[in-house]
């Protein structure tokens, strides 16, 4: 699917089974501690001081893949982002931007005039190196190899795009670049692969069908058959790799804008697109906002049908079957489930359930059973109950496999969290 469109309604029951299968086992499995991503200390003070600090490698690819379907929407969230790392005290030049036709002059750009006519402009972000072609982002990549031969900076990757569903296997699906070509989630695993094994990365996606590309960041070559990649990377997407995501509209006016990068970056800053000021994503109140916590702040912020994902989530979600996942979410209050989650995981249960009016005293199941028709038929309360249902799902199956003494599984969860609770902090 080339466009970014509402989620229709559709039973909970799939959206959840959809998202939970069962993988081959892990033994075997070689597993290295990964490195930190960003300081512990509060953000805004860390990035006051950029001669002492650490700057990532950015690298932002964006755009449709031809003009029919590269909306104004995805050229705005590229300025979105320019407009965060300057909140978070970086240079906006010092990311590599590779966007649709990039600077050859042509009016690619789909927008709706004040007359709702339908437009093309010139792309103009500042600092936009070429476009986003698959020959462009693999060169982009060589660079950073070369250039971290040396060093462990690490890479923050933000694709803001489109995304294709693989029908036949949708662990890998493709995200879509200029001139209509296709990049898979093994094609993206050898591009990451090419990166020094001690380089971390970190990687926000937010394409439909986005979360197949965990398994790139995941698994060796990209493939969930395979051994688990000893690598320091970890990502984030807006949805699940079964379901569109929303956010490409050739709609002008950012107040509007209900997706996933508009969520994630104003937790991850503290200021939404229109410069307003958001509530802090410091859940464990550390002084800093963890990318975790931008992510769980999305979870409940974000007014659109998007399932958002993470790697350590997808890595979870396919270590039980439905089955034996609803056993663990029925014979659990949502309270008695808390008592074991991380600060960012109790504010979206509890935020989530509090939208839905739910009993945090009774199950999920219990809580649903009593709702009323016309809460699982409205599309946005919908979404919540599978975003909640997700949630309790992570931190349950989170809970039996820390008691269950599987120091393997422990140890590839913990170096997913470990990278995924990095931050932007320079330091």
């Amino acid at each position: 699917m080339r466009f970014l469109s509402i989620l229709p309604i559709v039973s909970i029951g799939s959206l959840i089974t959809a998202a939970i299968a069962t993988v081959p086992s892990l033994n075997g499995a070689n597993l290295q501690s990964a490195l930190p991503l960003g300081s512990t200390s509060n953000a805004s003070q860390n990035l006051a001081s950029p001669e002492s600090a650490t700057v990532p490698d950015f690298l932002v690819l964006g755009g449709g893949g031809a003009p029919s379907y590269n909306e104004i929407a995805i050229e705005k969230n590229v300025l979105y982002f320019q407009r965060t790392m300057k909140t978070l005290g970086f240079d906006p030049s010092q990311a590599t931007i590779l966007f649709a036709n990039g600077n050859d002059g042509r009016k690619t750009v789909r927008y709706l005039d004040t007359n709702r006519v339908e437009r093309f402009k010139v792309p103009n972000i500042p600092y936009l190196k070429a476009a986003a072609t698959v020959d462009n982002l693999q060169r982009s990549f060589q660079q950073i190899a070369t250039a971290s031969a040396s060093d462990r900076r690490p890479l923050f990757f933000y694709f803001t795009g489109h995304g294709s569903r693989n029908k036949e296997d949708e662990d890998n699906n493709a995200m879509l670049l200029w001139n209509e070509h296709s990049l898979s989630v093994r094609e993206f695993a050898t591009l990451l692969d090419r990166l020094p094994p001690t380089k971390p990365v970190v990687t926000v996606m937010v394409q439909c069908y986005a979360g197949a590309f965990a398994n790139s960041i995941v698994y060796q070559n990209g493939d969930p058959q395979d051994k688990i990649a000893e690598r320091h990377r970890c990502g984030f997407f807006a949805t699940t790799k079964h379901l569109p995501s929303v956010g490409c509209t050739p709609e002008v006016n950012e107040a509007d804008y209900r997706d996933y990068s508009s969520s994630f970056f104003a937790g991850l800053s503290g200021t939404n697109r229109i410069g307003q000021r958001v509530a802090s994503a410091d859940y464990n109140q550390d002084g800093r906002v963890s990318y975790l916590e931008a992510h769980a702040f999305a979870k409940v912020d974000e007014q659109a049908a998007d399932l958002p994902i993470s790697t350590s989530e997808s890595w979870l979600q396919s270590q039980l079957s439905e089955a034996a996942t609803a056993k663990l979410l029925d014979k659990q209050s949502l309270a008695q489930l808390i008592t074991t989650a991380r600060p960012e995981q109790r504010y979206v249960v509890q935020s989530l359930a509090q939208q839905l009016n739910f009993d945090r005293s009774k199950s999920y199941q219990d809580n649903y059973d009593r709702l009323d028709r016309s809460v699982t038929e409205d599309e946005l309360k919908s979404t919540y109950l599978a975003r909640l249902k997700m949630e309790l799902t992570n931190i349950a199956i989170e809970q039996q496999l820390r008691t269950s003494k599987n120091t393997q599984k422990i140890a590839i969860l913990d170096r997913l969290l470990k990278c995924e609770s990095g931050s932007l902090g320079k330091g």
